[in-house]
């Protein structure tokens, strides 16, 4: 005979556990929103906020020291991309990014893998191709001056030993930006390395065992196999810190070259700076800081759309 399940309250001692168990998760949620306040505030204040206010004062006139302003509307953003200074700001920076992004990934990624393959001096290693990260970037731009200096600079001097007749890297309009972004890797390579040490870490070494059961013997192999696909989430991720920080390029510019010569050197964040604080034009140098949000915003989703889909495997 089948049996009839019939329907009705639940029993007192279930009926309370249910109860408990939800008090229990309201309080779970009261104290993770107690936990979450003071970082939700902090991105409201510092992040939300200003980025609001940035867009505001783009749609006007607003001039710093002066209080009477208007409204202008898109008249900044057509403005823009008629001026021919942020024109050059907008290429130079994708030329510096498509530079010093996949070079600062790559060469960290070696120098991790020749430090993780060596079995002495490993914190000594590490210590040095990371104090590029620690100096400070204005005092580091200096040494480069020297460094890079047409007459006095180390490095024509090596170049005329070997016949080779040095170019004026900082003040010559076709070598400056090369320059700055040979100091952006020679920058970021110490920040990827450590990135990608985290990552080789945590592979598992049973599956460099298992390819080598499997036939691959060589170290080429078993990078290709076993080590490149599982830094996937980790090379995404550093490619991702890269193309942030390449953008942001602006202490070596101010320091080393100023835009020069001819406009050569000009970025995005130099050319908002200059808008901002020299010409204290604060509503069209929003205008600028709008569009350099979005052309990362838009980089970031480009990014993750092409290579988010080749690092998971799940």
């Amino acid at each position: 005979m089948r049996e009839i399940a019939v329907s009705g309250p639940l029993p007192a001692d279930q009926t309370t556990a249910r109860q408990a168990a939800i008090r229990a998760a309201r309080r779970e949620e009261r104290v993770a929103w107690q936990l979450a306040a003071p970082a939700i505030v902090l991105i409201i204040v510092l992040i939300l906020l200003p980025t609001l206010a940035v867009f505001v004062f783009s749609l006007t006139n607003y001039e710093l020291g002066y209080d009477d302003f208007q409204f202008v509307g898109l008249d900044n953003y057509i403005e823009l991309f008629g001026d021919r200074t942020f024109l050059i700001s907008l290429k130079n920076t994708a030329v510096y990014t498509a530079i010093v992004t996949p070079f600062s990934v790559f060469i960290g990624l070696g120098v991790a893998l020749l430090i993780e393959s060596e079995t002495r001096g490993r914190a000594f290693f590490r210590t040095v191709y990371f104090l590029p990260v620690a100096s400070l970037l204005v005092a580091m731009a200096t040494v480069f001056q020297y460094l890079l200096h047409p007459t006095i600079g180390p490095v024509n001097a090596m170049l005329s030993m070997l016949g080779i007749a040095g170019p004026n890297w900082l003040g010559s309009s076709s070598t400056v930006l090369i320059s700055l972004a040979i100091i952006g890797i020679w920058q970021s390579v110490g920040f990827n390395m450590v990135l990608f040490l985290a990552g080789l870490t945590a592979i598992p070494r049973e599956l460099y065992a298992a390819a080598e059961v499997d036939g691959a013997k060589g170290s080429w192999e078993r990078f290709r196999l076993v080590t490149w696909p599982m830094l996937g989430p980790t090379t995404l991720f550093v490619t991702t810190i890269s193309v942030i920080n390449a953008v942001k390029v602006f202490e070596t510019v101010k320091t080393l070259t100023e835009g020069g010569p001819n406009k050569s050197s000009e970025v995005l964040l130099w050319t908002i700076y200059q808008e901002g604080f020299v010409y204290l034009r604060v509503g069209y140098a929003s205008a600028m800081t709008v569009i350099f949000l979005a052309f990362l915003i838009v980089l970031m989703l480009v990014q993750y759309r092409v290579l988010d889909r080749r690092v998971h495997y799940t």
